[in-house]
């Protein structure tokens, strides 16, 4: 199986990496059980970038390796420790390369050394507890998930970036022009389709520099599939003229230049697209005698047709300096109409960072489907095996209009909710005003050590109840110990009896009155 070595076209899968979870951790220390929160957050994971970089000119590695994953975000820790971030991919491709979706929609035209697009967006790290705590959630049990990076299918194509584009049938000698013209050295025979990849020369004409670039011979048909020609003509897309190289000494019967020159027009029409680029005409193989009087012949009828044309030898060199300024001219023509872009002050002015507020709720068949960046991001977000953050969920679509929505809409409790793409959706049974979140708070989010109810809270209320109440030279800890002594009194007569008492007397609690033997003795 022959291995290629020039690429121009690839279908490529490209997966951002995820972004780390939160976690949810509690400060423990020596004399500090209520330390309080410091779960840190998941870093964000890689994004997938793609760089022009002049060094590379094909898209052979991505032949080969289809498929593409920047690095996941890593999960938080206790102590405040965020997760790491995850290392962004990047893909080198040639400049000229074009990134389109799988259904041909174009995404970039990446061209200039180090441009760059960030084609698939790393997903953002889950919040630890520490980051959701508040002061009416002091001590949040749960933390956010880390979100999933983007994932698709584009379509990486090569449009070589050169001025000027050679076609011609196949030994033309296209191939032959190049190499006498500029350094370049592509492979040359004396055999149909030599060139199987397109070609690029640098050429210098006077104080003009400029690129030229020929591609695999064009016959006839190629618009339906024929020769090879009709997939590279994407190369000479961006050339500001074309030129017809002609062969003036072919040896095959029923060709002549008028014809070749309609062929290769005819396919060039209905590849579409190039109409509009200036065209030159160079009769080649003219230092062959019948190739220099067929020439001469075919030169009046080209130039009726408004034609510039130029007798050429690529192996004797001669018209060859004539036909390198007139692609110079039409190069530095081209150069001088276009638009020069002035820099403009740029103003940013960042929208929300949780994107927009809106959502929509559609009734289905399967019930009611809420669709919204927010909506589907905090699902994304909430891990379903804890209570608390099922509930801070439910919480946040509250908030957002979601459970209004759907009661102006006519939903019912016990309806279907379904939240999120209809291949990934999460499904709710609508349940409206309930309080959601663990059963054992007294409010989503709260801990009861912290709430004010506690002893020690208790404690000191009603020692400053009691110090409206004290006596004269009474100080706060006389007060407190009184507090103390009436409490502790209370809680001996009610639970455990009195403190001391005589064996046999009236306050020994094994001492039964009503046993006549016992009162006989005690008298």
């Amino acid at each position: 199986m022959a291995i290629p070595t020039f690429v121009d076209r690839v279908q490529l899968h490209v997966a951002a990496g995820r972004g780390g979870n939160g976690v949810a951790s509690v400060h423990r220390e020596k004399f500090k059980p209520l330390g309080g929160p410091d779960g840190g957050n998941g870093g964000p994971g890689g994004s997938v970038i793609l760089r022009v970089q002049n060094d590379v000119t094909t898209l052979l590695d991505y032949h080969h390796s289809p498929k593409r994953r920047a690095e996941h975000g890593g999960h938080g820790a206790g102590g405040h420790r965020n997760g790491a971030h995850g290392g962004d991919l990047v893909l080198p491709v040639p400049e000229g390369t074009v990134v389109s979706d799988r259904d041909g929609n174009v995404l970039a035209d990446l061209v200039g050394p180090g441009t760059e697009m960030i084609i698939a967006e790393g997903g953002r790290g889950g919040l630890g507890n520490a980051a959701l705590a508040s002061s009416k959630r002091k001590a949040p049990g749960f933390a956010l998930l880390g979100e999933p990076g983007d994932e698709l299918d584009i379509v990486l194509e090569l449009k070589v970036v050169a001025d000027i584009g050679l076609v011609g049938f196949p030994s033309a000698g296209k191939s032959s022009l190049i190499a006498a013209i500029s350094r370049a050295r592509p492979k040359i025979a004396d055999y149909p389709f030599t060139t199987l990849v397109p070609n690029l020369g640098v050429v210098t004409a006077g104080e003009t520099t400029f690129t030229v670039a020929d591609v695999p011979g064009l016959i006839e048909g190629a618009s339906e599939g024929r020769g090879l020609g009709h997939d590279f003509l994407r190369h000479i897309e961006r050339c500001a003229a074309l030129v017809h190289v002609i062969d003036t000494a072919t040896m095959e019967p029923g060709r002549n230049p008028l014809d070749d020159l309609d062929v290769i027009e005819n396919e060039l029409a209905r590849y579409g697209g190039l109409e509009d680029r200036p065209r030159l005409v160079a009769l080649n193989k003219v230092d062959v005698p019948d190739g220099s009087d067929l020439a001469d012949i075919v030169l009046a009828d080209l130039e009726e047709r408004g034609l510039r044309v130029f007798p050429v030898s690529a192996a004797s060199s001669k018209g060859l300096r004539e036909l390198t300024f007139a692609m110079a001219g039409i190069v530095e023509e081209a150069r001088a109409s276009k638009e020069v872009v002035e820099a403009t002050r740029i103003v940013l002015r960042p929208g929300a960072v949780d994107g927009s507020d809106s959502f929509t709720v559609t009734a289905t068949g399967d019930g009611w489907r809420v669709r919204g960046t927010k909506p589907e991001r905090w699902v994304r977000q909430t891990d379903f095996s804890n209570d608390e953050a099922v509930g801070f969920l439910a919480d946040r679509l509250n908030r957002l209009g979601v459970e209004t929505r759907l009661l102006e809409l006519g939903a019912v409790e016990g309806d279907a909710v379904l939240i999120g793409h209809p291949d990934d959706a999460v499904v709710f049974d609508f349940k409206p005003g309930l309080d959601a979140g663990a059963e054992n708070l007294a409010r989503r989010g709260e801990d009861s050590r912290f709430d004010d109810t506690r002893p020690a809270a208790r404690r000191r209320r009603d020692i400053q109840e009691g110090m409206g109440e004290r006596a004269e030279g009474e100080t706060r800890a006389d007060v407190a110990r009184r507090l103390r002594g009436d409490a502790d009194e209370q809680a001996d007569r009610t639970t455990y009896g009195p403190s001391s008492y005589e064996i046999g007397g009236a306050d020994d609690p094994d001492w039964a009155e009503q046993d006549p033997d016992q009162e006989s003795d005690r008298s």
